[in-house]
């Protein structure tokens, strides 16, 4: 048997195992070390094989895995492929043609309207067929270069021949699979954050930057902190205070923080969902930020296999959450304060609808609200809207 036969029949294995209850990078990771013979190339090549399987999802559903994992490697990559050269060299050779042109190969047997199902839930303004079809690609990897450091990490990359595209500058794009820990300081050089994510920060940013004094900003949801390091290069006059329900995510957070030199801050664990460990009745911030708990339907172009286990009414079960959370946070959000609501959903029940509900909050009022689709530039989407208390 060929190795190439091999990759096969291993990725058929690994997809017959899983049943996405762990990202699959997780899985992954726990299956190669339970079987030591596969090489740091046969384990790429395996998980491509299982990413690419995870992309064309349902759209070509009525094949079976074998031929299913052939089809979706030619429409999932763009150069030569080795794999098909020695199993389908017919389709290696059509391999950087148009996602159209591939799908004559294979007559009705794929169908692109299956590659996202959930369009009735889609935000307004999202292309849904440019959205469905940035499922065939993983998104870039972005960083974003911290005050001071733009030129030393664009000289190191170019130092170790590593190919980038500027965005601007402060953040630039590299091939998702780029390993740069090993040269740049990470979180003090440059922090790893999806181009949304930091253009979250430049619609805040005006907000942020308007004060003559100190702000008090509560990060509510503030898993690792990246909102709170990108808040703190925006202005590191804020007064931060950081919250999450999981312990082990905030020691993650501090970790990071030290590395960025942040100080001086404020942390907690809290349950915004029933209130325990909240803020003392008294405390209250000119700044809220509520990246909230949302299906993070915007990143699944990173992971696929999310949206192949996903079922429709988990979006309301978000809804819920999201809506105690809010109820929460805005007695802590003094008048004239504004709270900065922000998901990385595609689903209007999450977004807009999600901002209406806010909106019956006494006070409240909507000052901007922004849809960030990464579909045309290879990075995950983001809903962010901007909310005042009178």
């Amino acid at each position: 048997m060929s190795r190439y036969r091999s990759y096969i029949n291993t990725a058929k294995a690994i997809i017959d195992q899983y049943k996405g209850q762990e990202p699959l990078a997780v899985f992954l990771k726990q299956f190669f070390a339970a079987d030591k013979k596969y090489g740091s190339k046969d384990r790429k090549q395996i998980a491509s094989l299982c990413y690419h399987y995870f992309r064309v999802g349902f759209a070509l559903a009525n094949i079976d895995i074998e031929e299913k994992l052939l089809a979706a490697t030619l429409f999932c990559e763009h150069h030569f492929s080795s794999l098909l050269e020695h199993i389908r060299p017919e389709w290696n050779s059509i391999i950087g043609e148009s996602v159209h042109k591939k799908a004559e190969l294979l007559n009705e047997a794929f169908n692109e309207t299956k590659l996202f199902p959930f369009e009735e839930e889609l935000s307004n303004g999202i292309d849904k067929k440019s959205f469905a079809m940035s499922f065939l690609q993983q998104p870039k990897l972005f960083l974003r270069l911290r005050p001071g450091h733009e030129k030393t990490v664009a000289a190191k990359l170019d130092a170790i021949g590593v190919v980038f595209k500027k965005i601007n500058d402060y953040c630039l794009a590299l091939a998702n699979s780029t390993r740069i820990d090993e040269e740049i300081a990470i979180d003090k050089e440059a922090v790893v954050q999806d181009y949304n994510s930091q253009q979250v920060g430049e619609v805040i940013r005006p907000f942020v930057t308007i004060a003559k004094c100190p702000i008090n900003v509560w990060d509510c949801c503030a898993a690792s902190g990246g909102k709170s390091i990108m808040l703190y290069d925006i202005n590191n006059q804020i007064q931060l205070t950081v919250s999450d329900i999981r312990p082990s995510i905030l020691h993650n957070l501090h970790s990071r923080f030290k590395r960025a030199g942040i100080t001086g801050y404020q942390s907690l664990v809290t349950d915004l969902e029933t209130g325990k460990g909240k803020l003392a009745a008294g405390r209250h911030f000119n700044f809220i930020i509520a990246d909230v708990p949302c299906t993070g339907s915007g990143t699944w172009a990173r992971t696929p296999e999310q949206l192949y286990f996903f079922k429709k009414e988990t979006i309301d079960g978000y809804v819920r959450r999201q809506q105690k959370i809010i109820g929460h946070v805005i007695p802590h959000l003094v008048s004239g304060g504004y709270l900065i609501y922000i998901t990385c959903s595609v689903f209007k029940k999450e977004n807009e609808d999600m901002v209406v509900q806010i909106l019956k909050e006494p006070g409240i009022r909507l000052i901007e609200m922004k849809l960030l689709t990464g579909y045309d530039c290879f990075a995950d989407t983001m809903f962010v809207a901007i909310l005042k208390k009178d």
